[in-house]
């Protein structure tokens, strides 16, 4: 399934991407007399049963439900919680290499992460506001997946089955006050508070036959900056899993950002962006994620 959120008015609508528009899996469901949730979070919160119920109702996908091109909201709009792993390493190294640091051992030690913003996130064709004040602005290319069985102590074995699908991920950076914070070793800090980019859709993981050979790819402008493989990852997504459900919980609907692949930034390209960029990040079998920067 590639399941998204949409607008209706002033309501936001869980639905599925179609041949067509986007099929709505509430009032679809209904029709069919296949009762479905009308969030993605509810969605996600039900289980399995009601995964394979909405994937009866996507291939029945009644004409009246379908809606013809839609505005695409982020398709989970309030993680219950966002945490950006380091996973792919090629990125940090470069990146405090430019700062003149290396990197520590503990990154291939240990899966490390930082809580991101879960309050402030923006979908696909949307402007995203940065701070007026802004020096430094720039993109993140990164995926994510999102946590479908809620768990602890879980198994890397195991851990794919805890996986509900991927989506793309909007790091967004203000370089000009994340790398103070980080002089004083208070992590990234509010250069990472103002915006988070996630969509177009959620792809469940039964549509992705290997998810660690996918193309990843930024435009800016329509110019090619990043280009890379989800196969370049240090980590895995299930290694983070296993790692922090020590002890610990996994909730349904958590989301875990991959960390940016190498020269998945305009930081590590000597690039900086503009008000008034469009940046398109797009990741094969998932979809694209574009945005416009502007001021706030």
């Amino acid at each position: 399934m590639k399941l998204v959120s949409f607008f209706s008015g002033t309501e936001t609508r869980l639905g599925a991407l179609v041949a067509g528009g986007v099929l709505d899996l509430a009032k679809a469901g209904a029709r069919l007399g296949q009762p479905l949730p009308v969030s993605m979070q509810e969605l996600i919160e039900a289980g399995p049963a009601t995964w394979d119920r909405a994937r009866l109702v996507i291939a029945s996908r009644p004409d009246e439900d379908v809606v013809a091109g839609p505005a695409l909201g982020a398709p989970l709009p309030r993680p219950v919680r966002l945490r950006d792993f380091n996973l792919f390493l090629e990125h940090m190294e470069k990146g405090l290499a430019l700062i003149g640091k290396t990197m520590s051992p503990a990154f291939k030690e240990q899966v490390i992460y930082y809580n991101a913003d879960h309050l402030h996130i923006f979908g696909p064709d949307v402007d995203v506001p940065f701070p007026r004040a802004a020096t430094w602005i720039d993109y993140e290319l990164e995926w994510a997946c999102i946590i479908g069985r809620a768990g602890s102590n879980i198994s890397r074995a195991d851990a794919k089955d805890h996986i509900f699908g991927y989506c793309i991920f909007n790091d967004w950076s203000e370089r000009g006050t994340q790398f103070p914070f980080m002089e004083a070793n208070l992590g990234p800090g509010i250069g990472k508070d103002f915006a988070n980019g996630l969509g177009p859709c959620i792809v469940t993981t039964d549509e992705i036959d290997d998810p660690y050979a996918l193309r990843m790819t930024a435009h800016v402008n329509g110019e090619l900056w990043s280009e890379g493989t989800t196969g370049s990852m240090f980590w895995r997504f299930e290694d983070a899993i296993a790692q922090h459900s020590i002890d610990r919980s996994f909730a349904a609907g958590e989301i875990l950002g991959s960390g940016t692949v190498l020269n998945g930034c305009g930081f590590e390209l000597s690039r900086r962006l503009a008000f008034g960029d469009v940046v398109r990040l797009e990741i094969e079998g998932i979809g694209v994620l574009e945005n416009r920067v502007v001021s706030a």
